[in-house]
């Protein structure tokens, strides 16, 4: 069970009998676990890491085992907080991504272009498939159309038959679309990852790090895009995709909820979007749900919290810690 928390599978063994056996030393957990004391030394060491053990008062030179309640706490706590700062870290790098490659938008210069229309896209994002030697890269956020899906999967199935790796980052919102769940499912089949999370960086494509395609306007990208060769942006453009990528969950995998709250990454996300004042379509757009949607998770979280009304639900989501 605590190896979901990144304690070993004997450790948590040595842990468990310690709660069990207080009085136990080194010799007997040894003994009761079928462990040498070796053994025995080095999983004592990794609860003491975790903070899972301490020093005893009453028998010096001996440890305890910290009661859970307390020690598994801090240890979600710990998480809680690397993950917030993993998170907010991904948050700037969006934010100055999207500054940087507007900005760039406005100058056609020697390391990019600005492609307009469906077609020229598409024969870009053809060409750059064609000419990928080790990687592609994709972030896809909102609802996947079809059409667009159908145009992808030739050109990604000849990129896998030459060994190119594909790691495409979607949306939780796209497990409850059939069509793109469908066709997720078949890039998996032919070797390829998908991973998905609440909110993930603008829509990109990028090539062995050293080309990438961004929709001129995140929120029509179908009207144009800048075709990327310029290293800064591009430095900047797969930093970002890899924090993404490194706290999205596989596609294969189910959405894990938080163990100390119940919340999915689409809940506890949505519960912080509604508390810095966006609507209900403002949020959904942002998650790639319908407002309907919203309404059903809003719903539920305030179930869970016995609260009347969203404004209580806010609060008591913050005065639990849940924001």
């Amino acid at each position: 069970m605590l190896e979901v928390l990144g304690v070993t599978a004997g450790a948590t063994t040595v842990y468990q009998t310690m709660l069990d056996h207080p009085a136990f030393g080194v010799d007997e957990i040894a003994a009761h676990c079928e462990l040498t004391t070796v053994q025995v030394h080095d999983h004592l060491d990794e609860l003491a890491r975790l903070t899972l053990v301490r020093a005893s008062a009453e028998r010096p030179g001996q440890l305890r085992a910290v009661s859970p309640e307390i020690g598994l706490a801090d240890i979600l706590t710990r998480e809680e907080a690397e993950l917030a700062a993993r998170q907010a870290k991904l948050a700037a790098s969006r934010a100055a991504v999207t500054r940087l490659v507007a900005d760039r938008a406005e100058h056609r210069t020697t390391h990019g272009e600005r492609l307009l229309g469906m077609d020229a896209i598409q024969a870009r994002l053809e060409r750059m498939g064609r000419s990928a030697t080790t990687e592609a890269l994709g972030s896809q956020p909102g609802d996947q159309r079809p059409e667009d899906l159908l145009a992808s999967r030739a050109t990604d199935a000849e990129a896998r038959s030459r060994g190119i790796a594909i790691r495409t980052l979607y949306q939780d919102s796209t497990r409850n679309q059939p069509h793109a769940a469908t066709y997720a499912h078949w890039l998996l089949s032919q070797g390829g990852e998908v991973r998905t999370a609440a909110t993930i960086p603008p829509r990109m494509v990028i090539i062995d790090r050293s080309q990438a395609l961004v929709p001129i306007d995140p929120v029509h990208h179908r009207k144009g895009a800048l075709y990327v060769t310029e290293p800064g942006i591009l430095a900047a453009l797969v930093d970002l995709f890899d924090q993404a990528w490194s706290t999205a969950v596989p596609l294969g995998a189910a959405q894990p909820e938080d163990p100390r709250t119940g919340l999915t990454a689409t809940e506890r996300e949505l519960l912080r979007l509604l508390g810095s004042g966006l609507t209900d379509d403002a949020a959904g757009q942002r998650l790639g749900i319908s407002s309907r949607t919203v309404g059903r998770h809003m719903s539920s979280i305030m179930e869970r919290l016995g609260a009347s009304s969203r404004f209580e639900a806010g609060i008591k989501a913050a005065h639990r810690g849940w924001l």
